[in-house]
């Protein structure tokens, strides 16, 4: 960064990081821990307030602007949280994400009641899709979930492509049948560095096809995990015995031409189209929103009656116990 004309130090997280996610096309965002997965989801998703941030996003051709793009976005966290006494209930949401059968049911505490864990983190993605977003971004949907559960929700997350939206995940080290769910592939190495960006093909053929042709690259071995391979072959050991910087190879190939041709296609207005603008800030009213947190708050309290018994009976005695400690206190004084 010093080079390049900073005057204070910085660690920069990312490097000349430029791809494009399309409609109806499911993309994994892969790299080891310290890559910059999370930290680039953030800064598309407009999660990142905090350091520097340069470049250009564009949706549609158009600048990004994030008081649209919000309303036009949804984000699933990594980690599962809803309030346990609801239930669920939205008809074609419930569907797509196969939970139908488990209308009215109530969320439950994990690892106690309720709702297992996949079916939570389907619930995840049925709370975002609510507000019926063109573009969701999931951190690592299919972490702590065994290999069934990993392939429901891994269709869940395929059946919301299939609606046409844009989908984003960042995955770590998935198994073979998870990582051919996916159409594309982002693959960050540390520094926040791109080396690949494009298609899988049928069982990752163009992926193997790409590193396979790079000079000393040995070939995977027959059924070997894919996505295993690609993060054992590119690691910093691998670029230092074989003298060689991925990143660089990505910036001279045929692969990389083409990704640049297509992000700047892309980054075209269609003719005839207009820039994404809403005529008010927020999609519910000032009134919609409180009646909708009463609701939940109400529901909330009105299924827990030990919760509440529990507040009625500490309000009692601690009145009774301060009432006791300054009994006739203003008299004395």
């Amino acid at each position: 960064m010093k080079s390049q004309g900073a005057e204070e130090s910085r660690l920069q997280l990312l490097c000349d990081v430029s791809s494009a996610f399309r409609p109806g096309v499911l993309t994994a965002l892969v790299g080891v821990s310290g890559a910059g997965k999370s930290t680039l989801m953030d800064v598309l998703a407009g999660r990142k307030t905090g350091g520097y941030i340069e470049g250009d996003i564009r949706i549609s051709g158009y600048p990004k602007m994030q008081e649209t793009f919000a309303r036009i976005s949804g984000y699933c966290e990594q980690n599962d949280i809803h309030s346990p006494n609801l239930t669920m209930f939205v008809d074609e949401v419930m569907q797509l994400v196969e939970l139908d059968v488990l209308k009215d049911a109530l969320v439950g505490l994990p690892g106690v009641d309720g709702l297992s864990t996949e079916q939570r983190k389907r619930l995840t993605i049925a709370v975002e899709l609510v507000a019926n977003p063109s573009i969701i971004f999931m951190d690592e949907p299919t972490s702590g979930l065994d290999a069934r559960a990993a392939a429901i929700v891994m269709r869940t997350v395929r059946n919301t492509v299939n609606t046409g939206r844009t989908v984003v995940c960042t995955i770590h080290q998935p198994s073979i049948d998870i990582f051919e769910s996916f159409d594309e592939l982002l693959l960050l190495k540390r520094g926040g560095q791109v080396i690949y960006a494009g298609e899988l093909g049928r069982h990752s053929y163009r992926l193997i096809e790409y590193f396979q042709a790079i000079p000393g690259i040995p070939k995977i071995p027959d059924g070997y995990n894919p996505a295993t391979w690609m993060l054992e072959i590119s690691t910093p050991q691998v670029e230092t015995r074989l003298n060689i910087d991925f990143a660089e190879v990505y910036a001279h190939s045929a692969l990389y031409q083409r990704n640049q041709e297509l992000i700047k296609e892309l980054s075209i207005p269609a003719p005839g189209s207009k820039d994404l603008s809403f005529p008010t800030k927020y999609s519910q009213s000032f009134t919609t929103q409180c009646m909708a947190n009463f609701w939940k708050q109400y529901w909330s309290y009105w299924r827990n009656p030990q919760y509440n018994a529990i507040r009625f009976f500490m309000t009692t005695i601690i009145g009774l116990i301060f009432g006791t400690i300054f009994w006739n206190k203003a008299k004395k004084t």
